[in-house]
């Protein structure tokens, strides 16, 4: 008998995915890559995603334990920050964050008021570092290449790799963060690939393909491995390079990136006030 439960939370509007992982035993929880809904024509920030989540844990009597970033998307708005005022919980992600952090605090021009140490989050987690959920470890893998900051969570029997791989009919994500390593990508996939063949793999994101109305969440080693339609059948670096770079030849900046990373970069807070309650996010001119 399995000692994990796993519950997926689609997010129609950004096509990621957020989890909720728990340890049966002592029903402590885990939520991986919350979301916070956000209308860019509006900018406004709702919570209904969110809440269900929250929902969720309330409803099966679970303690929130942990909140789990696997990196600073720039797809969708980190709800951590939301959640974790309400039921509590540590907030985590990559210790290298700082990297992405100093990216844009001189990309947005912020001020020194913005610290580019990670104290935003609670803890900053090292490759290889173990950290408990319950009564169970959870390993941090260091897994850049999309973002310098990726991290993968290894649970049990199943890995939560955020946007580092996809599904095997997508093959992968986009790099979308300057100065981003299509190589490194490779390296921490076959990292990842190491695991043992019936490791379930859990995506971060599934673009709106054959499957949009029933997206995939888990997949696994072996099917990575067969028939990721990039990665798969042993493919090199060099012909990874090539396959990735045809399957993202035409595509654009994520239309939340401006936006998005200014809160993620801050595990989900907002930019300090101008004024009372005035919020602004910046969107810097011919900067890219």
């Amino acid at each position: 008998m399995s000692k994990i439960r796993i519950d997926p939370f689609y997010h129609q509007d950004s096509q990621s995915i957020s989890y909720v992982v728990t340890d049966l035993a002592s029903r402590q929880s885990a939520v991986i890559d919350p979301v916070l809904d956000f209308d860019i024509s509006s900018g406004k920030i709702t919570t209904d995603f969110a809440d269900s989540i929250i929902e969720h844990l309330d409803k099966n009597g679970y303690e929130l334990e942990w909140i789990l970033e696997t990196h600073a998307h720039c797809d969708h708005i980190s709800a951590a920050c939301y959640i974790k005022q309400l039921r509590g919980g540590n907030t985590g992600i990559g210790e290298h964050i700082v990297k992405v952090q100093h990216m844009f605090k001189r990309i947005l021009n912020l001020d020194d008021n913005f610290h580019c140490n990670g104290d935003q989050f609670d803890h900053l987690f090292a490759d290889e570092e173990l950290i408990k959920l319950g009564h169970l470890d959870i390993q941090v893998m260091h897994t850049p290449g999309h973002t310098p900051a990726c991290v993968s969570y290894l649970i049990e029997d199943a890995i939560f790799v955020g946007d580092v791989i996809a599904s095997p009919d997508v093959g992968t994500v986009n790099l979308d963060f300057p100065n981003c390593s299509v190589t490194t990508l490779y390296q921490s996939i076959q990292k990842i690939l190491t695991l043992p063949n019936s490791t379930r793999v859990f995506v971060g994101h599934n673009p709106p393909l054959n499957h949009a109305q029933n997206p995939m969440y888990e997949t696994s080693i072996i099917a990575q491995k067969r028939t990721n339609k990039v990665v798969g059948g042993k493919v090199d670096l060099q012909e990874f390079v090539k396959l990735h770079q045809q399957q993202h030849n035409n595509a654009s900046l994520p239309q939340l990136l401006l936006p998005a990373i200014q809160l993620n970069i801050r595990a989900g807070h907002l930019p300090p006030p101008e004024g009372e309650d005035n919020y602004f996010l910046k969107i810097p001119v011919n900067q890219w």
